[in-house]
């Protein structure tokens, strides 16, 4: 008797098209109702333990506020006791240590488990010793570090003229903003009662200054010792007048929302320095300041109750524009009330005054999109282009608003161009290494430099509004092809990382005319190819920033994946197995409610040290990359 053998039964797959629909739908539900789109920007607990050492230093620490932002800085504690810059990082000192002051601050008793588990790091890889300038700076803010041992940064640099070496222009928007108020509240030497001693950690050495005579860190290490006897010298008219002149200049800086570049670091060291050169917390200038850091607070109910963590930052502009790009490339009309709605919403935060990038181009005229919600002195050329590229494929019933606002934002992001070909950030030719010298700056990057993928997406915008021969474009796209690296793949500054820097570039040098069979295209290609995970998926670990074995290689997210398929879709690899592979990893993990689940952070602050998740990078990215595939556009 013959036996039948049954049919192996078959699974049906997620389709790409329903994927879409799904995600769609998600974005739809989560539109605020005046037109943006913003997820959660998570980073580390260094912003809440910093939130909460601000307070207590101004008299304005709760008991709620301490509670709620303790809860949450144990939750993200680990098994060893130790904080991390990211999740599933390395344990990082500084980190460690500022939690465990905040905890001892929200009254956990120094015997506590946790803390004396932390406590046990810490002094077994360099005690307080062995922490960060800024952890320092905390730490001497309330007298447990002195400030003789801390580097010297005067006021008078406020004075430096911006052709001068290290004037406060050579230093990234982000770092000046930082250095200038920090350059007052070095000056007065604040110290404030802290109600417990942080003795325990110390371990007693301090790190061993070598300095080399005729290097720069040997000249710099003899400057800041000069520097700290010239401080010691009784208040002269001259440091009265940098103090004032230094105070007028972070005045001049708060935006409307309060912050001061709507991130966290100039934003809290502004608010010190103004009070302590006299501004009372009533004064508007620094309640405003207060007031608005509450609007970068999440507050959650979990079963251990309320918990309370800070945004770093906030992105809706750029949410918003990567949004609109990830449905119009899904199908979805631009006539569909929800773009329609973002669009309006967009035009309104066009940028039409000058800031600190007229420093170095004064006859530039003013256009472009910051980052923020209100960031009004530093328009950023990477939002800029990615707001360009939605905004161009809108049309009515606002075509000559919208065509008005790009060309705008066009001719200044052309004027934004360095002098090699790329593109930085915030500024022009903001490419000083000598800063990067000073021994203040041991912690997060301090100069603004062209990188591969902003230049992509700048390159990219140029080439959709037909200049991808002119100058400025050509100049771009031989940026890019020097600095591909041996491997095929590019760095990535801003987010993670040749992954990142790869998924931006490959679709812009096709989009400015290299042909998908160049070679350079091809090891691009290869590289990506050869760095897919088994299961379909990409990923990168946050170490590749300064481990490069690490390069291209982590655990499989939804945003990694999708930058991985929109460069190979972009070379002509629609039907490759790469990428039948990595639309099915996309598809089989999306959430019944449209979205991805993602735990990592793929974001990128500063490259080595400060990391970002972005919440809505796990939804746009998938559903632009999906909609490219399933509608075959690149």
């Amino acid at each position: 008797m013959t036996q039948t053998v049954p049919e192996p039964a078959v699974v049906a797959q997620p389709a790409p098209e329903s994927a879409l629909t799904a995600a769609i739908g998600f974005l739809r539900r989560e539109q605020h109702p005046a037109g943006w789109w913003k997820g959660e920007l998570a980073t580390n607990v260094t912003m809440d333990a910093e939130d909460l050492l601000l307070r207590q230093f101004l008299g304005i620490l709760t008991p709620r506020v301490a509670q709620e932002s303790a809860r949450w800085i144990r939750s993200q504690q680990r098994a060893d006791g130790t904080w991390a810059n990211f999740p599933g990082g390395p344990a990082d000192l500084s980190t460690t240590v500022e939690a465990w002051v905040a905890l001892r601050l929200a009254g956990d008793p120094a015997d506590a488990p946790w803390l004396a588990t932390a406590a046990e790091y810490i002094r077994g890889h360099g005690g307080l010793e062995g922490t960060r300038v800024f952890t320092r700076i905390w730490l001497a803010l309330f007298g447990q570090w002195s400030w003789d041992e801390l580097p010297n940064m005067p006021p008078e640099l406020i004075f430096l003229p911006s052709w001068f070496p290290l004037n406060v222009y050579d230093f990234a928007c982000w770092a000046r903003q930082t250095i200038v108020p920090l350059t007052v509240v070095g000056t007065l030497r604040p110290v404030r009662d802290l109600p417990f001693d942080v003795a325990e950690l110390r371990i007693g050495e301090h790190p061993a200054k070598t300095r080399t005579p005729w290097t720069w860190d040997g000249l710099f290490q003899n400057l800041d010792t000069a520097l700290h006897v010239y401080a010691k010298l009784p208040v002269n008219p001259v440091r009265k007048v940098a103090l004032k002149q230094a105070a007028e200049w972070i005045l001049a800086r708060q935006e409307a929302d309060g912050s001061w570049g709507g991130i966290q670091p100039p934003w809290v060291y502004s608010i010190l320095a103004l009070h302590l050169l006299g501004y009372p917390l009533d004064h508007p200038v620094l309640k405003a300041g207060i007031e608005g850091l509450d609007g970068f607070t999440i507050r959650e109910e979990t079963e251990q109750g309320w918990v309370r963590r800070l945004e770093a930052c906030q992105s809706p502009v750029w949410d918003t524009a990567l949004a609109m790009t990830a449905l119009l490339d899904a199908g979805v009309s631009p006539g569909d009330e929800m773009l329609v709605r973002a669009t309006d919403w967009v035009l309104g935060e066009e940028i039409r005054v000058t800031g600190d990038w007229s420093v170095r181009r004064p006859r530039l005229a003013p256009g472009g999109f910051a980052f923020e919600f209100a960031n009004d002195g530093y328009p950023d050329t990477d939002d800029t282009a990615e707001v360009v590229l939605a905004l161009r494929r809108m049309g009515k019933p606002d075509h000559l608003r919208i065509r008005a606002a790009v060309d705008r934002s066009v001719r200044w992001l052309e004027g934004m161009q360095s002098r090699d070909g790329g593109w930085g950030a915030f500024d022009v030719d903001n490419t000083q290494v000598l800063a990067t010298k000073l021994p203040f700056c041991d912690f997060g990057a301090v100069i603004d430099p062209p990188s591969a993928d902003v230049t992509a997406h700048v390159v990219e915008m140029l080439a959709a509004e037909g200049k991808a021969d002119t100058p400025e474009c050509r100049r771009g796209v031989q940026w890019m092809l020097d600095h591909q690296e041996p491997d095929g793949s590019w760095f990535g500054r801003w987010g993670t990382n040749y992954v990142y820097g790869t998924g931006a570039v490959v679709p812009a040098l096709v989009d400015a005319g290299i042909p998908a069979g160049d070679p350079r295209i091809r090891r691009a290609v290869r590289w990506l190819s050869e760095h897919q995970n088994a299961d379909g998926g990409w990923g990168e670990d946050l170490r590749s920033y300064r481990d490069p074995a690490w390069a291209g290689r982590g655990d499989s997210t939804p945003s990694q994946t999708a930058w991985a398929l929109l460069a190979l879709l972009a070379a002509g690899e629609r039907e490759s197995e790469a990428v039948t592979r990595g639309v099915a990893w996309l598809c089989e993990r999306q959430r019944p409610d449209g979205g991805w689940d993602e735990d990592k952070h793929t974001g990128t602050g500063f490259p080595g040290d400060f990391y970002l998740s972005y919440h809505l990078y796990r939804v746009v990215f998938p559903l632009s990359a999906l909609g490219r595939y399933v509608r075959g556009g690149s």
